[in-house]
């Protein structure tokens, strides 16, 4: 198992890559939020050795192929082949409104501007012709004075989030990874998710142990009920900020939890974020949540991840390095 971690914008990236790196943690991931997800990275280069550098994610459609193409280069040649381009769709809203791009179809455009960028890397790394025609994006002028001459590292890994079945089936077609959303349970990873991956990868002709599922859970951790109960308190609302959403009701369904969806997207409306969370039954509650101390809580994911997924994080905080580190190698351990 691979653990991930997150590491802050600006200059103290790569120290805090660093640390991570020190400590066991396989991947350093930035996010892009209030701040660009990639420049943090080439300090995170700049410090390390070992630990992959990752974006978790960037967001794919405020940009071209090209330009990720560009970024994924420098970044992978900069940390040495250490770079995965995690990328994700964000919303309609946020593609048109806050970055005054297009929006359509998003998992035939993520289909589509994956592999034009394998097509400019195509031309950089192999030599081929740039002659890439898609019904989104083309791309077929290279002159050489624009190609990177720094290729000794090839092409870097991508990752793709997904929630729902035709992403999913997008990242098993032609990413490196996918992304789980963290608003899932064991159940729906078993039965679900793990299953629609492996089986659109043996269709693809594409070998199941060259490729990583990320997932993560709701985790609430503490060395004392009180805090126990408190992370769990917070995470109640979590769930039911993101149960509301139409695009997440296939988890609930699973369930047989049908109506939950509906009402929790009614009240939303209504304003009613408290009562929300509090009209969540606590079946529900513990399908979602992982709770206990953090060993405990570490122990539980191991068995819910055994043999089905390849990378998650922690979603919890220990400020003691040595138990943090020890709970890195517990995860870790076959």
């Amino acid at each position: 198992m691979k653990i991930s971690a997150g590491i802050p914008s600006g200059f103290a990236a790569g120290p805090a890559a660093k640390v991570l790196e020190d400590r066991g943690y396989d991947y350093a991931a930035t996010a892009e939020t209030q701040h660009d997800p990639f420049i943090p990275l080439a300090f995170g280069a700049e410090h390390t050795e070992r630990i992959r550098l990752t974006t978790g994610i960037a967001v794919a459609f405020a940009r071209n192929p090209m330009i990720l193409a560009n970024l994924g280069h420098d970044l992978n040649s900069m940390s040495k082949g250490r770079f995965t381009l995690g990328l994700g769709t964000q919303i309609a809203a946020h593609i048109t409104k806050r970055f005054s791009m297009p929006w359509s179809h998003p998992a035939p455009r993520m289909r589509e501007m994956i592999r034009a960028m394998h097509a400019i890397w195509d031309t950089w790394y192999d030599g081929a012709k740039l002659d890439f025609h898609g019904d989104y994006y083309t791309h077929t002028l290279m002159t050489h004075y624009f190609a990177p001459l720094d290729i000794q590292h090839g092409r870097p890994k991508i990752a793709l989030a997904a929630v729902g079945p035709l992403m999913t089936k997008v990242a098993a077609e032609v990413a490196d990874a996918m992304l789980c959303h963290a608003f899932t349970t064991a159940r729906y990873l078993r039965e679900v998710t793990v299953p629609m991956v492996e089986t659109t990868l043996a269709e693809n002709g594409r070998d199941r142990s060259k490729f990583e599922i990320v997932a993560t859970m709701f985790t609430a951790t503490g060395d004392t009920d009180e805090e126990v109960d408190k992370a769990r308190a917070r995470l109640r609302t979590q769930v039911s900020f993101y149960g509301s959403t139409p695009a997440y009701k296939g988890v609930f369904d699973l369930h047989g939890w049908h109506d939950l969806q509906p009402k929790l997207n009614r009240m939303s409306k209504e304003g009613k974020w408290d009562e929300m969370a509090a009209s969540l039954p606590e079946e529900v509650v513990d399908a979602f949540v992982i709770s206990g101390t953090a060993e405990q809580v570490v122990d539980q994911l191991k068995t819910i991840f055994a043999g089905k997924i390849d990378r998650t994080s922690f979603g919890f905080d220990i400020k003691d390095p040595d138990r943090l580190k020890a709970l890195v190698q517990r995860m870790k351990a076959p």
